[in-house]
């Protein structure tokens, strides 16, 4: 990096610190104030200014405060007041956004669920939570009947839409019931006093691998994510954010939304992605703005080259995951002038960000704002999956450019809006993220979970989730260096990379399920060549699994989780499997009496 690059990238730097701290350091100074007086005004200051819409409806910013009122002023009808949870099961839409800021002008909170989730997840979910009652859209009915059996205690249900199903023909219907309340502000005397502090969301985890946890979104942390988003992205009133990522998650639900409303600009809201319709939408709806997911990026590339690529007037895209070997590739296919890639997590105390697009990077923190966001990465050993301690029993600073686990200090420090840590409903699992005793007695750190490394000028770059590195023959083995480089090979269109277990042999073996381009004469015999010429021997994948698909949770994270469990055994996969043999350098299939020379240990590895 040149000087003039250095000096583009401090400045870069200043301006997105300055605009986040100087929207958000003021939360914590106003205690008393909440989301709900948030949104009242902006109603009043942006009235009549279209606030959300999608092909279908549209609010302004007066008519989604209004609505909200409406399913106010219902709620509090049934009987529901502050604490009460009422979960939220519905596409992305408009109403949605009023229907949670209903219920949380109240005092009551939304949980936000998951519209894919499986019946024993669902009921986890909601048991999670103690919901007293669960809003559901018509045409997701079935998910919730799925998951009904499964639950200790019923929530009760109130079916979003205009006609009665016939799967429950007795729920009561919320189209013309809400319809009949006023659409004014309740008088503050009516309501229950509101703190920050309050819970306003429950947001439940992706759950790649196990069973999602509710993180605790309270009104302090809404209005992080709201205005801190408007803060770095630099939103203005004529901005138009596209959003077709869920909106039960915080990138779609509140990033992206909280982005455009605090400053008066507007939200088109589409059901769900479609890599096809992508930027024909976003050109027709004259969108400024995107939030994207890094799977999401690939599959974009994936489509084939349409002149709707470049006809469009997206000036920022936002989001993260977007890897190093697509990151060039993405930019310039579509033209786009700027990626702020960033790193967070919906519970986590750890927002960093990449102000100057440097491909590969997902944030910086430059020497002098180490004091105002408080991140270190510390030596991890992967065989424990604990922080390494010194013989004075604190955790080790790694060197510039060494992996270790990223910790965020959590601190109660209006300064420092990003340290706070609200955490999980479940108290356990809050605590399990919590590792004290770090620098120094009685200090406390928020575990990211996450590997990285950080260079000489302060760069972030992502390694690997803790648990998807593995150790094998005596090294640590990055599941996300290995799927890179096998993603570079002709005919991958996409790679999931995990480590399996090998009776008698320490550690666990590479293994890869890869999706391949049928249409094309894949080559299976330069897989293992091509694999040999970019990885060390430790890293090289000794098992192969063909897929017809990976799959993903709604983000587009891949998950894992089933696919360690199975292994590498033909018993139980009936997806073609194949082996890397040591001495050929070739890939066999992997048939039973293969598998049983390799787990009895006649088959060397």
């Amino acid at each position: 990096m040149d000087v003039l690059e250095r000096l583009a990238s401090e400045f870069a730097y200043a301006r997105g610190a300055w605009r986040a701290l100087r929207r958000t350091s003021g939360i914590a100074r106003h205690p008393d104030h909440t989301t709900r007086d948030l949104i009242e005004e902006l109603a009043a200051l942006h009235g009549p200014r279209l606030a959300l819409f999608s092909d279908t409806e549209e609010l302004t910013y007066a008519g989604l405060n209004a609505r909200a009122n409406q399913y106010a002023r219902w709620a509090r009808a049934m009987g529901y007041g502050k604490g009460d949870v009422i979960g939220l099961l519905m596409p992305n839409r408009p109403e949605y956004v009023a229907i949670w800021l209903g219920v949380i002008k109240i005092g009551g909170v939304a949980a936000l669920l998951n519209t894919n989730l499986p019946g024993p997840s669902l009921a986890h979910c909601l048991a999670t939570v103690n919901a007293r009652a669960v809003i559901v859209d018509a045409a997701l009915l079935h998910l919730y009947e799925d998951a009904k059996p499964l639950l200790a205690a019923d929530a009760k249900v109130f079916v979003h839409g205009g006609v009665r199903s016939a799967e429950a023909p007795d729920a009561p219907t919320l189209a013309s019931i809400v319809a009949g309340f006023s659409e004014g502000d309740i008088p503050a005397a009516e309501l229950p006093p509101l703190t920050i502090n309050d819970h306003c969301l429950y947001i439940f985890t992706s759950g790649t691998t196990g069973l999602p946890k509710a993180a605790n979104m309270n009104h302090y942390r809404v209005q992080l994510a709201m205005l801190g988003f408007a803060g770095v992205t630099g939103a203005k009133r004529d901005d138009r954010m596209y959003i077709a990522l869920p909106m039960y998650h915080t990138n779609g639900g509140l990033g992206a939304i909280g982005a455009m409303l605090t400053v008066g600009g507007s939200c088109y809201i589409r059901e769900k992605f479609s890599a096809r319709e992508f930027f024909p939408d976003i050109a027709r709806r004259q969108c400024t703005m995107f939030f994207y997911i890094g799977e999401l990026c690939r599959f974009l590339l994936a489509t084939p080259p349409a002149p709707e690529d470049t006809r469009h007037r997206v000036r920022l895209c936002v989001g993260n995951g977007l890897r190093p070997d697509i990151f060039a590739a993405f930019r310039d296919r579509f033209e786009l002038p700027k990626i702020l890639e960033f790193y967070a997590s919906t519970e986590g105390n750890i927002t960093i960000f990449n102000f100057d697009s440097r491909p590969g990077a997902v944030g910086r923190i430059p020497k002098w704002m180490e004091s105002k966001f408080i991140v270190k990465i510390v030596r991890f050993n992967v065989e424990t999956e604990q922080p390494v301690r010194g013989a004075d029993g604190r955790c080790v600073e790694c060197a510039p450019n060494e992996v270790g686990e990223t910790l965020g200090q959590i601190l109660e420090d209006p300064s420092k809006p990003a340290a706070r840590f609200e955490g999980y409903v479940d108290k356990a699992a809050s605590e399990s993220k919590i590792l004290r005793d770090v620098f120094a007695p009685g200090d406390a750190w928020f575990r990211s979970g996450d590997l990285m490394r950080k260079d000489e000028l302060g760069y972030f770059f992502f390694a690997d989730r803790i648990g998807d590195t593995f150790r094998w023959k005596g090294e640590n083995v990055s599941t996300n260096e290995v799927g890179e480089a096998i993603s570079g090979y002709p005919g991958v269109k996409e790679a999931t990379v995990y480590g399996v277990a090998v009776p008698g042999m320490d550690g666990r073996a590479g293994m890869a399920s890869l999706v391949v381009d049928q249409a094309g004469s894949f080559d299976l015999g330069g897989l293992a060549d091509f694999i040999a010429a970019r990885l060390p021997e430790y890293a090289r994948p000794l098992f192969f699994r063909f897929r017809d698909h990976l799959d993903m949770t709604a983000t587009f994270k891949q998950r894992k989780v089933d696919l360690v469990a199975e292994g590498f055994d033909p018993a139980r996969i009936q997806d073609p499997l194949f082996f890397a043999d040591p001495k050929t350098r070739k890939l066999a299939p992997l048939d039973s009496g293969l598998w049983r020379e390799i787990c009895s240990g006649s088959m060397r590895l």
